[in-house]
Formats: structure tokens, C-alpha cells, sequence
């Protein structure tokens, strides 16, 4: 997974890879060709005392120095700009495809984990990147380099070589093999925090209000110490991986001088060659732990490859059309014909056999005890769900046919937790149609009944709105969505249970002047409130996915014992009446 995905998104930048091992490669080079001079200087320079001929050969020493920094420093440049544009656009894919899921793979993968992934998990991929462009290029060029110019300098002592690199790769596969495992559950537990986390930061007036901040921070904490756990198995074994490298090291250099010394006192080395050897055994040894370093990085990269893929191979159920339909012959008629909708591998469907026809001027409610299907049945019309069976229409087209573009400039919807983003008021209001003016902005406003808590702001129309619509109350929140809903002036308009936190009298004012802004339009309700819907066209009563009931409020007090039961728990007989 880890090579693919790199395949992928480092290809685009192709050149910058050229440029780069073009540098690391000269950079290596002078690298390589220093202990040469150094050797040279020594066995004709220092051994004769020709201070001329060191003065010579330092220049050049200086002038292959000042090449080698050169290079490195652009080679880092390059890479460290690589690096970077390949974690941006992987993060980029991730948000896109996350953008594509319906609510049933986000559901899936949950929250948590997918800002994971968006963050730390490409974080980790993105600098194994910048390693392996800074350090992993010149490793192998410099390990073959050190040890072609090792046996040039003397093949006898150059069989050391043989037995030092297998003995350090042996001692560092053993290292690896257990630490990818501990990546994998590392990463599983950041998501876990994570989750704790988030779940404690939104519903921390719930954790108050209950008293449960002690079993919170003892769950927190439990999390925090699995964490901790896998953190530090992680780091015993990286803690082991240099000492070993830096063990087998010295132990190198020391057999090098043992035996090396023994050659020069039979005449068969020079001082310099077994300076230059010395130096070449630093630098073969030095690139393998330049390598141990990438290895170390690579497990964990690998785990979080694998999990990034896995998103950006998962296919949303809500897929484009192929060839989709843009345009559209009347105005906003809503047909559902035989729908049915099945979470996968559920024994049975959410909805199942649902007739609904809903047109323009018209309002159609739906309501039904909880779990009946009511807040499913509406998300199939803007394809938040796709149908599992049947066809849901708009404008006599099926949804699945109608450019998602075009369906949503359709489509007003409130959903049943209003979300509000950081910003304005003005910025909020303006999410489904950023021209509207300021006139448009007050006039959604007072049709939705927040037009004075809104003048009471300080900064009005820019009053700061905090993430999530935090700094508000519930029915402020609601007020502002069903605002937004109506700055967009759609053709169906599909409210989800957006009336439950305002009191009757708001609810009734706002009510009587939605039925004027929307006289035109097509209304969808959905709503536990029977005072809310009672005097909707068309009522749907909903129980256990199926419908049981249609008609108007008269009607099915009359004729349904479902509806009657939903509206005698709420009101007299005389109020039904």
C-alpha cells in the first residue's frame, strides 16, 4: 500500500525528483572523494613534510567541501518542497474523497478516526518522504561508493565489509519485525484518544450537568495510558536500534585499526590508505544507519498508508450520475414510488414500500413514533442515503439521474441538528447562495423569526458564530439553519423535526410566515410536534418503516388509530378536535 500510494502522488513531481538525486548524487560524490585528498595530503604531503603540495590539495579539499554543501542544501530544498506538495495533495485526496461519502460511510469510518488520518497518518507518510528524499537517495550511492573505494584502497581489509553489513541488517530486521505490529496499534489508539476526546469536548455540559467528570477523566486516562503503553514499547525498541548500530560501529573500527595496523608494519598499507579506509568504513556504515533511520520511519508510514488508501478506496454509496440531468420541466414535484432503504447486512429495511407525492403549494408532514423511518425517509430525497429499492423523483427524474449541483440548488434542507459554521451570522446565511445582499439576509431573517435577537447583536448581520453555533441557543440555532434554508429560495423545502426548540408562540409566528414564503414551493415536514403539522395538505403517519396512514389531520384522527394515539399523548381530545 505504502509503495502505491507513493507511486501515486510522487509521480507529478518527477522533475524535482531528478534535480534532487541529480544533487544528492554530487553532493555523494565529493563526500566519497574527500578521504581520497585527505589520504594524498597524508602519505605525500604530511609523511615528506611538502607543505606545498598540502596547500594544493587542501585547496582542492576546500573547493569539493564547499560543492558538497551546495548540493546538500539544495537537495534539502528540493526535497523538503516534494515532500511537502505530496503530503498536501494527499490530504487533499483524503478530504475530497471523505467529502464524496454519504452519511453511511462516514458513519463507517466515524469522525475521529477520519481526522486521523487526514492529519497524523499522512503527517507520518509525508515526512518518510522528506527522509528518504534527504537520506535515503544518498545512502545507497554512498554505501556502494565507500565500498568500491574501500577495495580500491585495499581488498584484504575490505573483507571486513562482508561481515559487518550482514550481522548490523540481521540485528536491524529483527528490530523492525517487532516494531511494525506496535505502529499499528499505536495508530489504532491514537484514534481511540481521539474519539474520547472529542466526545468529552462536545458533550461536556452533559458530563457536568451529570456529575461524571471524575468517570470521564478515569476513562480519558485509560485511554491516555493504552496510548502511553504501545508508546513506550515503541520507544524501547527504537532506544535499542542506535546503541546496536553505534556498537557494531566501533567494533568495525576497531578490527580495522587491529588488523589494519598489522599491514602497515609489513609494508603492505600506507598511513593514509588506512586513514582513508577508516573513513570509507564510517561513511559505508554511517549510510546504513542512515537507512536504519528510514526503516524505523517506514512500519509505522506503511500502517498509515494502508489506513489512508483504505479510505480513498472506499467507493461512496451515493455515486454521480454518469450523464446527469440538468435541466428540469416543472417545479419541484416530489414523488417517492415503492422506496425502500437496507443499512447493509441489516435483517430488515429502514423504510420499505413508501408512496409519497408532494407538489408545489403544498405542505406534506410526516410524523411517527421514534425509530419509524421518519429522518431516513427525508435524507433519500437530497441523497444524503441512496434508495436500496423503488425511486425517489424530482420533476418526474430520479435522483440518481439529476446533477448533484442542480438537485441541491433544488433542495433547502433543515436538517434535524442544525449545524452552524464558524464565521458570521452574514457568512452562515450566505452558505447556500454567497451573493444574496443584506436585504435578502434581514428578510430570511424575519421570515424565520430571528430577525430581533440578530438586530440585538452588537456587530448584527456580523455577529462571530462559533463552530458547531456554540455561542447561540438551540432555538437561535434552528432559527439561523431555517434562515439559511430560505436565503437559498429552493423549490422543496425539507424540514427535519427544525421546530422542536421553539416555544409554541415562536413556533406558530414562524409558521403562519413560512406559509407565505413558501406558498409557491413544495414543503416537506417532519415532526414530533403535532400542533406543528396539523394543518398540513397532506399528513404521512409512519410506524416501524411502513406507511399506516395518509390524510388530512381530520381524517386520520377519524380513520387511524396511529395518528390518534400520537396526537391524544400530546393534546385533549377537545384540543385534537
Amino acid at each position: 500500500m505504502l509503495i502505491r500510494l507513493l507511486r501515486d502522488f510522487v509521480r507529478p513531481y518527477h522533475r524535482s525528483m531528478a534535480v534532487i538525486v541529480a544533487l544528492q548524487l554530487v553532493q555523494t560524490l565529493a563526500t566519497l572523494y574527500l578521504p581520497t585528498l585527505n589520504a594524498d595530503i597524508i602519505d605525500h604531503g604530511v609523511v615528506v613534510g611538502d607543505i606545498g603540495y598540502i596547500m594544493q590539495i587542501g585547496g582542492v579539499m576546500l573547493a569539493v567541501t564547499l560543492a558538497q554543501i551546495i548540493c546538500s542544501i539544495g537537495a534539502v530544498y528540493f526535497g523538503a518542497r516534494t515532500a511537502m506538495a505530496v503530503g498536501r495533495d494527499v490530504r487533499a485526496a483524503i478530504f475530497d474523497r471523505v467529502q464524496s461519502f454519504s452519511a453511511r460511510e462516514v458513519g463507517r469510518f466515524g469522525t475521529p478516526t477520519l481526522i486521523t488520518r487526514t492529519t497524523n497518518d499522512v503527517q507520518q507518510v509525508q515526512m518518510l518522504v522528506l527522509m528518504t528524499f534527504t537520506l535515503m537517495v544518498s545512502a545507497p550511492i554512498m554505501c556502494v561508493g565507500g565500498i568500491l573505494m574501500a577495495l580500491h584502497l585495499d581488498v584484504p581489509l575490505s573483507s571486513l565489509v562482508l561481515i559487518i553489513i550482514p550481522v548490523l541488517a540481521v540485528l536491524i530486521g529483527l528490530l523492525i519485525s517487532r516494531l511494525r505490529p506496535l505502529f499499528h496499534v499505536m495508530q489504532e489508539r491514537i484514534d481511540g484518544i481521539n474519539s474520547v476526546l472529542r466526545e468529552q469536548i462536545t458533550g461536556v455540559r452533559v458530563i457536568r450537568a451529570f456529575v461524571r467528570d471524575k468517570h470521564e477523566r478515569d476513562r480519558f486516562a485509560r485511554s491516555n495510558t493504552d496510548l502511553f503503553e504501545v508508546s513506550t514499547a515503541v520507544g524501547r525498541l527504537m532506544a535499542l536500534m542506535f546503541p546496536t548500530v553505534m556498537l557494531v560501529v566501533n567494533c568495525s573500527s576497531i578490527a580495522v585499526l587491529w588488523f589494519g595496523g598489522a599491514r602497515i608494519d609489513q609494508g603492505d598499507m600506507r598511513i593514509g590508505a588506512l586513514t582513508a579506509f577508516l573513513s570509507y568504513l564510517m561513511q559505508i556504515l554511517m549510510s546504513v544507519m542512515m537507512a536504519t533511520f528510514m526503516f524505523m520511519m517506514v512500519p509505522r508510514a506503511e500502517v498509515c498508508a494502508d489506513r489512508i488508501q483504505e479510505v480513498l478506496e472506499t467507493d461512496s454509496s451515493v455515486v454521480p450520475p454518469a450523464e446527469p440531468v440538468t435541466g428540469s420541466t416543472a417545479r419541484g414535484r416530489l414523488e417517492l414510488r415503492d422506496a425502500e432503504f437496507r443499512y447493509p447486512g441489516a435483517e430488515e429495511p429502514v423504510l420499505r414500500g413508501i408512496e409519497l407525492v408532494a407538489g408545489p403549494g403544498e405542505t406534506t408532514a410526516v410524523i411517527g413514533s421514534t425509530g419509524s423511518g421518519k429522518t431516513t425517509l427525508l435524507n433519500l430525497i437530497p441523497r444524503l442515503f441512496d434508495a436500496t429499492g423503488g425511486t425517489v423523483l424530482v420533476d418526474g427524474v430520479d435522483v440518481r439521474e439529476i446533477d448533484p449541483a442542480a438537485l441541491a440548488k433544488a433542495i433547502g434542507f433543515v436538517p434535524q441538528k442544525p449545524y452552524l459554521f464558524s464565521g458570521t451570522v452574514a457568512s452562515n446565511l450566505r452558505y447556500g447562495k454567497p451573493d444574496a445582499t443584506d436585504e435578502e439576509l434581514w428578510h430570511a431573517l424575519e421570515i424565520a423569526q430571528a430577525r430581533d435577537f440578530v438586530e440585538a447583536m452588537p456587530e448584527g448581520l456580523d455577529a462571530p458564530i462559533a463552530q458547531g453555533g456554540t455561542n447561540v441557543s438551540g432555538g437561535q440555532r434552528q432559527r439561523l439553519a431555517i434562515a439559511r434554508a430560505l436565503v437559498h429560495r429552493p423549490e422543496i423545502y425539507l424540514f427535519d423535526d427544525s421546530f422542536s426548540a421553539l416555544d409554541y408562540a415562536t413556533d406558530a409566528a414562524l409558521r403562519a410566515a413560512l406559509a407565505q414564503e413558501t406558498a409557491d414551493a413544495t414543503v416537506v415536514i417532519v415532526a414530533q410536534r403535532v400542533s406543528t403539522i396539523r394543518h398540513a395538505d397532506r399528513i404521512i403517519v409512519l410506524d416501524e418503516g411502513r406507511i399506516v396512514g395518509t390524510g388530512t389531520h381530520r381524517e386520520l384522527m377519524e380513520d387511524n388509530e396511529t395518528y390518534r394515539e400520537i396526537v391524544l399523548s400530546q393534546l385533549t381530545e377537545q384540543e385534537a378536535a
